[in-house]
Order: C-alpha cells, then structure tokens, then sequence
C-alpha cells in the first residue's frame, strides 16, 4: 500500500511538472515578447499552483521549493535575471523577510500563553459573562474564538475552544442541533478572526508584503480599522445565520458548570506546571507588545521589529524552553516565504504586468474587477490552502489594480478568510467536522452566505474609508 501510494503521489508530481512545461513552452513560444526569465517564472508559478490545488505534496514544501527553483532556474548570469554569481542570495533573503519574523513573533506570543493557561483562562472568564440565554451562550463562544483568533493561531483557537465546550456539547441532546450551532460557531469565528489584525492569517502578510512592492504601507493598527469591522460584521450575520438555522430547544442553558469542568481538567493543569510569576509575565509582555504594535505609527518601531519582544522575554526568562520553540508552526511560515518570493518574481520578472494584460480588466472597471478576484480567492481556497490561494493571486491581483491596489489586496485576502464552505476548507473545519456532531451539509449552509457576504462587506468598507 505504501509503495503503491508514492508512486502515484510520484506520478501526480511528475504530470503537474509536465503540464507547467507545457505551459510555460507553449507561451513561450506564443508571445515572442517574453524573454527567457519570464518563461522560466511562468513555470515556476504554474507548477506551485497545480501542486497547491492537488495536495500531492505538504503546502509549507511547496513553498520551500519555489525558492529552491527559483535559485536554480533564475539565480545564475545568463538565466535573463542574474547579472551576477551571488544573485542568487536575494531569493533566500525572503526567508528574513520582516514578515516572516512578525509571524515567528506571533507564534511565540500565543505559544507562552498557552504553556502558562492564560489564553484558556481568558476564554473561560470570558464565556461566563454572556448570560444562559442560547442565543447569548453562542455569541459568547463566537466572540472570545473571534478575539482570539486575532492573535494565536485559528487552529489552536480552535482546539483550545473545543476542549472547553466539550462538557457543555457532550450534554446536549443530539436531537437539539444547538451543539451544532456551537462548533460551527466556533469554526466560522475563527476563520473570520484572521481578518481582524496583520498577524491573524498568512493571507494578511501575504496581501501587505505586495503592497509593500508597490510602495503602499499599512501599519497594524490601520490593518485592524481595515479588516475588524467588516470582520466582526460577519461574524454577527453568521450567529443570527446559525441561530435561524440550529434553534435551541432549551431556553436557558447553565455553562458554568461545564466551563470549571474544562478549566479544571486543563487550563488549571497548566497553570500549575508553571510558577505564577510566570503567567505574570506573559502577561505584561502580551500588553506591552499589543500596545506597541497599535501605536506603531507614533513611536516608529517597525511592528516586525516589537515582535522580538515576546522571542527575547519568553526565551531567556525561561517561559519558553528550547523544546517549546522548536515545537512551533515553522511550516506555515516556509509557505509564507514562499509565497512572498513568488509574488517578488512575479514583480521584479515582469510576468506579473504580462498576466494582467490578458485580464479583462477594463471591461469590469476597477469595482468589477476587485470583486471578481475576491470571489476567485473564495473559490479557490475552497478546495486549497487559502494561503495558497493568497500566495497565486495577490501578486497578479495587485499588479492589475492600478491606482487602486490596497482594494485589490485587501480584497483577496478577506476572501481568503471567508471561505468555509467545506470541512476541509480550513484546519478549524476539519477540528469541527471530526467531532462528529456536524455534517459536511451544515458547513456548506453557512459557508456560500458568508464566502458571498465577506467580501462585498470587505469592498464596502475598504472603499468608505480609502475612497474609490
């Protein structure tokens, strides 16, 4: 079976590297207008995409090895990009992109809040602050996974929520779909989270690195007053959406009980394995860190640069051990990297203004146009990794949105957000999906309203508050 399974794997690769050499051939050698750099990124870019939309290989590998052909194909004198032999030096560099260390920063944050319980001690003080109402109890679970969702990973959220709504959903009545209601809650809030702030999904570092080629900034705070309210906005449609489609049978629904059940099996475990003095730090990091990245345009610290703050605290104070950060999610950020230096080959190549001009982009006209690839970026990262997805289409989306790129960028990586439709569309799916009490059916109910809804609330706002 195994021997089996990798040589179809190894013949899934082998046709995708065929039908990017077709491709890149045949329009090589249709359009004399490209040079031989251009041809070569072109492959570069049709290969990532096909290997991205099968799954053949894990998403992070693809990025790994965008850089590598893009070293091997572009990085030497005589390839129609390099000029020198140490060329090649500038595809690795993307690997120190401020990005990529903005992510590491986050993801050791959300890593020392959760080794010493405060993410789950904030989520459970929290959730009892909404009331026994159904509809209450469910906006209480989707707010505290939106907030957080903001700032550690979608996929811990997710796992962190689920082990604390596990008493609660454990005794509903399987017959009462509000425990449906719940986990979907818990699933499409995370999702929506990611929009909320620059460090909540790839597809946000993703759309701002780009606009960062065009000379377009946007600081942490101005990514939040961008992306929360039309975030937060969909948030609310889909708990009335839920609460229309899984009513509750029950008009009071007592969570406290369940909520020191969970605390007590985990979050309080954790909190015991470490010194209080601990989570005090953590704390006071947490707060100073958030304060200067939303005040980053005053004091001029680079937000990449503040995200040393909780990598320097968190390891030398002892929060962090050296098994914790090597336990850290550094797949995501080789996909990050990657799709930064495919979107720098796109630019710097030209191949990204060649793709743009077989758009019809005039006709749409520049709204037309920014909606149409929101909804591709849905589409497309229905059935593959949204940051995949980020990673093909920002570039291109940027370079066609002349005079009105931040629309277009920002456009793409809300849509990336919003799409949820399948179980397997996003990792807090899938964690929902595999409890059982949800159907692949519930997903794709809530998901075309909200892959619709999200991005034409995320237009709306982008163009009220930038102008058209």
């Amino acid at each position: 079976t195994l021997v089996g399974r990798a040589i179809r794997r190894g013949l899934a690769a082998l046709a995708c590297v065929a039908i990017a050499a077709l491709a890149a051939y045949s329009v090589g050698e249709s359009y004399e207008s490209l040079d031989k750099a251009q041809v070569r990124a072109l492959f570069i870019l049709v290969l990532a995409a096909t290997l991205w939309v099968s799954d053949i290989v894990p998403a992070f590998a693809v990025g790994i090895l965008v850089i590598a052909l893009q070293i091997a194909l572009l990085g030497k004198p005589g390839d129609g990009f390099a000029t020198s032999p140490k060329d090649w030096e500038h595809f690795v560099a993307v690997l120190g992109h401020p990005l990529v260390w903005l992510f590491f920063g986050g993801f050791v944050l959300a890593a020392g809040m959760e080794r010493c319980g405060l993410d789950r001690l904030i989520a459970t003080g929290l959730l009892g602050r909404f009331g026994k109402k159904p509809a209450g109890v469910l906006f209480g679970v989707m707010a505290v996974t939106f907030v957080l969702s903001m700032f550690i990973s979608n996929t811990a959220t997710t796992a962190m929520m689920l082990a604390i709504l596990a008493p609660l959903v454990a005794r509903e009545d399987a017959k009462d779909r509000f425990a449906t209601a719940l986990l979907v809650g818990c699933a499409v809030a995370a999702n929506l989270g990611g929009m909320g702030s620059l460090i909540g999904t790839p597809p946000n570092a993703i759309a701002v690195g780009a606009l960062a080629e065009h000379g377009v900034t946007i600081s942490f705070l101005e990514w939040m007053w961008l992306g929360l309210p039309p975030a937060f906005c969909s948030m609310v449609a889909a708990w009335g959406l839920l609460l229309w489609f899984f009513p509750s049978k029950q008009k009071e629904i007592d969570a406290s009980h369940d909520l020191t059940a969970a605390t007590g099996t985990s979050g309080s475990a954790a909190s015991h394995t470490r010194p209080d003095w601990r989570r005090g730090v953590v704390s006071i990091t947490l707060i100073a860190t958030l304060v200067m990245w939303l005040t980053s345009q005053w004091h001029e610290i680079p937000t990449a640069a503040v995200a040393f703050l909780p990598i320097v605290v968190f390891t030398t104070t002892g929060v962090l051990s050296a098994a914790d950060i090597r336990g850290l999610s550094y797949d995501v950020l080789f996909l990050l990297a990657g799709g930064l230096a495919l979107g720098q080959m796109l630019a710097e190549t030209g191949l990204s203004d060649w793709l743009v001009s077989l758009l019809p982009i005039e006709s749409l006209g520049p709204l037309g146009a920014v909606a149409v690839l929101a909804l591709a970026t849905v589409t497309m990262s229905n059935v593959m990794s949204n940051t995949a997805a980020a990673n093909v289409l920002v570039p291109i989306g940027v370079s066609a949105a002349t005079g009105f790129e931040s629309h277009a960028a920002l456009a793409i990586a809300f849509g990336a957000s919003a799409a949820m439709c399948l179980p397997v569309a996003t990792p807090p799916n899938a964690m929902v999906f595999s409890t059982g009490r949800c159907r692949a059916s519930d997903f794709i109910r809530i998901g075309i309203p909200l892959g619709l809804l999200t991005p034409a609330l995320g237009i709306a706002w982008v163009r009220l508050v930038l102008g058209s």
